[in-house]
């Protein structure tokens, strides 16, 4: 696997709680971070960044962000469940921009912060790989879907190759029991976008990003060709997660792989 730098690498969404974690640890992966959002950001720390807001459901802004870009990790949009009409321009519209820039000014590979709430329906009990069946648990979930499919269809009609993280819950510790099996650390992001961007023919691949905790629900054995190998862990965490109160049996955080999300909604 080669690892030599991209010379522009795009990241959107980097005003975001993971965009700016990504901010400092994707900096050796190019030359130059060219970073956007909609959202106020830092300005550039030097000549190896670049800071250009732009609203993803502009699609001339768009076409202007991806000019001279070699790759993209797209990590814009938003991030939690909301309405439709809220979700339609970030998370629908704008992927569609970021594929379509992408097909016109030449640039072949892409990260795409897909979620694992494309399969919230599954139930916690499940162990379930990249090829099952989507259930989508919420409109968010739903415009992840969307993506996916979007990366499909850009990689087999143009070439554009793409790798999908079904990212689980990366935060800097786990939160809760359902969080102790779908954690995924800092460093296992880092290492998993890296794998993405760097591993040579990976069509559209789809991988489920989780750190090395006890409790798998997902299998990745469809992404073994990227060599992701998580170093992390949640066990460190679980005597404080368990040491409060657990969830009623019958919370959705309890019973389905995409928690909370399950539940939210609907919205007037």
């Amino acid at each position: 696997m080669t690892t030599t730098p991209f010379k522009r690498l795009l990241l959107t969404g980097a005003a975001g709680g993971l965009g700016q974690v990504l901010r400092q640890r994707l900096s050796g992966c190019a030359e130059v971070l060219r970073l956007s959002d909609i959202a106020p950001m830092a300005p550039a720390s030097g000549p190896h960044e670049e800071v250009v807001p732009c609203d993803l459901a502009d699609k001339a802004a768009i076409h202007a962000l991806v000019a001279g870009v070699d790759a993209i990790v797209h990590f814009g949009g938003v991030s939690t469940e909301h309405a439709f009409e809220d979700i339609l321009g970030p998370n629908i519209c704008g992927v569609f921009h970021i594929y379509e820039a992408a097909r016109q000014h030449g640039v072949k590979r892409i990260i795409f912060a897909s979620s694992n709430h494309v399969i919230g329906f599954y139930g916690q009990d499940q162990r379930i790989d990249a090829h099952a069946q989507r259930r989508p648990d919420s409109y968010y979930g739903l415009s992840k879907c969307y993506g996916e499919d979007v990366a499909s269809f850009y990689f087999d009609r143009y070439g554009i190759e793409t790798v999908s993280i079904r990212i689980g819950s990366s935060f800097p510790a786990p939160q809760n029991p359902r969080m102790l099996c779908t954690w995924l650390s800092y460093d296992d992001l880092t290492q998993l976008i890296e794998r993405g961007l760097f591993t040579a023919n990976v069509g559209h691949t789809v991988v489920y990003g989780a750190s090395n905790n006890r409790t798998v629900w997902w299998d990745n054995r469809h992404a073994a060709h990227l060599g992701y190998q998580p170093k992390d862990s949640s066990e460190v965490f679980r005597a404080e997660v368990e040491a409060n109160p657990p969830p009623a049996a019958d919370d959705p955080s309890m019973r389905y792989q995409g928690g909370a999300f399950v539940a939210a909604g609907p919205f007037a």
